[in-house]
């Protein structure tokens, strides 16, 4: 990996790159908030604790795509049951995850990197999984563009961990590029009967 890339190139780009997507998606990220007000009430933003680079916890904000939990008859409604029209068409065309630029501004996250996942993940991870964290987590990224969620976790980790001793320049570009792609063809959104993807239960759980 460029080590000069990671030290200062990357964190430039970063910021600089959050910077103008917020100004050229602020329009965009305010009418869905008002959506999201219309549809689903407040909180307009779902906040979750994730792991940062080196397992380091921070809360990520995203545009919220479901209704509240409810208990119905003994048992809680799934992911599936909650999420709402309109936020099935949010994830689909990633502006749930437009929010997340304030985190890359902040040094939580990176445009690009392996996705925050779980904090209860952590201990799941085999040591060569962990790597994962050994950068920032990013909006996209490589297993992003080329799968997403319609991937299999061991698939996606050894995607995560080839990022992680390939990181350059030319690649996150590269990435960023092919994330504009899938994104406008609508690719790997979930994986099939899920919102998103099943929970990882580790690598004995396959």
């Amino acid at each position: 990996m460029s080590d000069f890339y990671l030290r200062r190139g990357k964190r430039i780009v970063d910021v600089v790159g959050a910077s103008l997507g917020l100004i050229a998606t602020a329009p965009l990220q305010m009418a869905a908030a008002a959506a999201v007000t219309v549809t689903m009430g407040r909180p307009v933003l779902f906040r979750h604790l994730r792991p940062g680079r080196d397992a380091r916890p921070f809360t990520l904000i995203k545009l919220r795509t479901m209704r509240s939990a409810q208990a119905e008859a003994g048992a809680r409604e799934t992911d599936e049951d909650r999420l709402t029209p309109l936020g099935s068409f949010l994830r689909s065309t990633s502006i749930d995850e437009l929010p997340e630029l304030v985190n890359v501004l902040k040094g939580d996250m990176s445009l690009v990197g392996p996705r925050p996942l779980m904090m209860e993940y952590l201990p799941r991870y085999t040591l060569t999984q962990a790597r994962r964290h050994e950068v920032r987590p990013g909006i996209t990224g490589w297993a992003q563009v080329n799968g997403r969620n319609a991937l299999r976790w061991e698939d996606k980790f050894e995607l995560d961990v080839w990022y992680v001793d390939n990181v350059s320049l030319q690649l996150d570009v590269r990435i960023l590029w092919m994330t504009v792609l899938k994104v406008l063809r609508r690719e790997g959104i979930a994986a099939e009967g899920h919102a998103t993807a099943p929970a990882f239960l580790g690598a004995e759980a396959g």
